[in-house]
């Protein structure tokens, strides 16, 4: 789990493994063409997330570098104190059937117990390789919404929303 410092000094590695996955096709928020600098300010605001203590940023290094992420939403709505919302989880392309995946996943679930969070709740491209990551990891699916995002490429893609109960 990095600080605010921490992930500034990395800033390149993030910016790189968004672009990464970007440019593989995953709908992560963002549109083609898409490059690096396109990835600084919403690192930036994550950053700044982690500092009002409103978000984690778990990584995963691989040969010396950040290689994957995944971000743990824990600022909720005052009836929802024991929920957070689990987002980004990107691998680059480059460290990927490495199990990182299953590793930040597992340290997510780590951390939001430490943060007295015991629901979990993320979204994903639907027919994606992550619906799979993620129930083989014992997620369950609560359903399906219809083109709720887009692919960067512009075309619609359908969002499968999966909850898990941690601690």
């Amino acid at each position: 789990m990095l600080t605010a410092p921490q992930a500034r000094a990395v800033m390149d590695d993030l910016c790189d493994i968004l672009y990464d996955c970007v440019q593989d096709g995953a709908s992560v928020g963002f549109m083609l063409p898409f490059d690096h600098d396109a990835a600084r300010p919403f690192w930036q605001g994550v950053v700044g997330a982690i500092e009002d203590g409103d978000m984690a940023l778990i990584t995963a290094e691989h040969q010396g570098r950040i290689v994957g992420t995944v971000l743990l939403g824990l600022k909720q709505p005052p009836n929802q104190p024991h929920r957070a919302d689990v987002k980004k989880l990107l691998v680059h392309r480059c460290a990927r059937g490495l199990g990182l995946s299953r590793l930040l996943m597992t340290e997510v679930e780590q951390q939001a117990k430490i943060a007295r969070k015991n629901l979990l709740v993320l979204d994903t491209a639907t027919g994606e390789l992550a619906e799979s990551i993620y129930e083989k990891l014992g997620w369950s699916k609560a359903g399906i919404v219809p083109d709720y995002a887009l692919f960067p490429d512009g075309r619609f893609c359908d969002t499968t929303i999966f909850y898990k109960r941690v601690g």
